[in-house]
């Protein structure tokens, strides 16, 4: 463990840039692409399957493990995401800026996937068990912060810039500003983050590929032996469902207008909205839930948890069907889907840590389960914008939630291994 920099100098700035890449590929792309004239169809298709790479970092780790170093990986990661920020700004000036695009932006995930890997990586690595537990809220709030940026300042920038200089011109300044704060976090990791760019591997660490691929064989052979993994797999990707199937539809239905059947937001309301009220709701609910859970124990409120994470979908179906012309409601609804989110959402984690993990391999376990779930957001995503061009805003919600009930049946339903301590039942 490293001594000589003090976790608080880099650990935010590390999961910082985790997740603006993130953010800009999953959330922010939407508008952009919606703001130049991409159908709902190809936006959602292709913006889920972009977040695909997060789904194979267990693939990706063992090589990690034999070639390079944390501290490598970290910077040349930052690093490769400037470059690709930087190209998109040219990429969007071209006629066939959309399959361009798309191609850097793939680039950028798996450069994206990587990093997470990697700052995972350095974090435990040099960190104690203290000062891991010290710093977690360090890391939610760094990651938070990068989505009140991306979603809320760099939205309402393009906002304000495209009243003067245009809409395509616009999301180009803010891919390249993006570029540029990636290349400044870069340069700054390479001199303050812990660890060296070049180390000598320990021992224990897999000498080659082959040894590398019979390790990622015997991680995944005790994870499907475990107890009931079948049923938490399938909780796992039904927990989710509906937030894959209606997430990437939300932002296009608040930007569509009214005539569409949506609510005709502006860039810089949807930003101020999310950017503020969105964000706060949901480290809000986030905090409450990890009191909440810790009080009654998850086992006892999974259920209750799962319904509640299911709220948002509730006030989009209510927003579509209503279409509020007091931009008041829609941000209570708004501040109402996040609240929900951020509650609802810490109980997976809390399940996957507490029911899927535990064992010898307990990191690489939860990075497959995490893997896993990723997938269950990114596949109904993938088919969303098809599905709601055909049956408009309203419906497309309402079949939303019907989606929700196989989910919370298996909340309702789902067996525990461990108590409250850790020990098995």
């Amino acid at each position: 463990m490293s001594q000589t920099k003090s976790p608080a100098v880099w650990v935010p700035t590390v999961y910082f840039a985790m997740g603006l890449p993130m953010v800009l590929l999953s959330d922010v792309s939407l508008l952009m692409f919606k703001d130049l004239g991409i159908s709902d169809g190809q936006i959602t298709f292709w913006a889920s399957l972009l977040t695909l790479p997060w789904s194979l970092k267990p693939l990706f780790s063992p090589v990690m493990e034999i070639f390079g170093t944390k501290k490598q990986y970290v910077v040349l990661t930052e690093l490769v995401s400037a470059v690709v920020l930087g190209l998109i700004f040219a990429g969007l000036g071209i006629k066939d800026f959309f399959p361009v695009t798309i191609a850097l932006m793939a680039l950028m995930a798996i450069s994206g996937s990587m990093h997470d890997i990697a700052g995972d990586g350095t974090y435990m690595q040099h960190l104690s068990q203290k000062q891991q537990s010290q710093y977690i809220g360090w890391q939610g709030a760094a990651y938070n912060i990068a989505k009140i940026f991306a979603r809320g300042a760099l939205v309402y920038l393009v906002g304000s810039l495209s009243k003067g200089y245009g809409v395509l011109w616009a999301w180009r300044a803010v891919f390249v500003l993006a570029g540029v704060i990636m290349l400044l976090v870069a340069i700054y990791h390479l001199v303050l983050l812990p660890g060296q760019m070049r180390e000598p591997k320990e021992e224990q660490e897999p000498r080659s590929l082959s040894d590398a691929m019979k390790s990622f064989v015997e991680i995944f052979i005790s994870f499907f032996g475990k107890r009931y993994i079948w049923f938490y797999l399938l909780f796992i990707l039904l927990y989710r469902l509906t937030e894959g199937f209606a997430i990437k539809i939300a932002p296009l239905f608040l930007k569509a207008e009214v005539a569409e059947g949506g609510i005709g937001l502006t860039n810089e309301q949807f930003g101020v909205i999310y950017g503020t009220a969105g964000t706060v709701a949901f480290i809000i609910g986030s905090i409450l839930s990890g009191y909440f859970i810790s009080h009654y124990g998850l086992r006892r409120v999974l259920f209750l948890v799962a319904l509640i994470f299911n709220v948002p979908f509730v006030v989009y179906f209510l927003l579509a069907y209503f279409q509020p012309e007091s931009l008041g409601w829609v941000a209570g609804g708004i501040t109402l889907e996040y609240f929900g989110y951020g509650f609802g959402f810490v109980g997976l984690n809390l399940f996957m840590m507490q029911q899927v993990a535990p064992g010898p391999h307990q990191m690489a376990h939860y990075a497959i389960g995490t893997s896993l779930m990723n997938l269950s957001v990114m596949l109904p995503g993938m088919v969303s914008g098809f599905i709601s061009d055909q049956v408009g805003y309203e419906l497309f919600f309402l079949i939303a939630l019907v989606v929700a009930i196989p989910g919370l049946i298996c909340a309702y339903k789902v067996p525990f291994t461990y108590d409250e301590e850790g020990n098995k039942i």
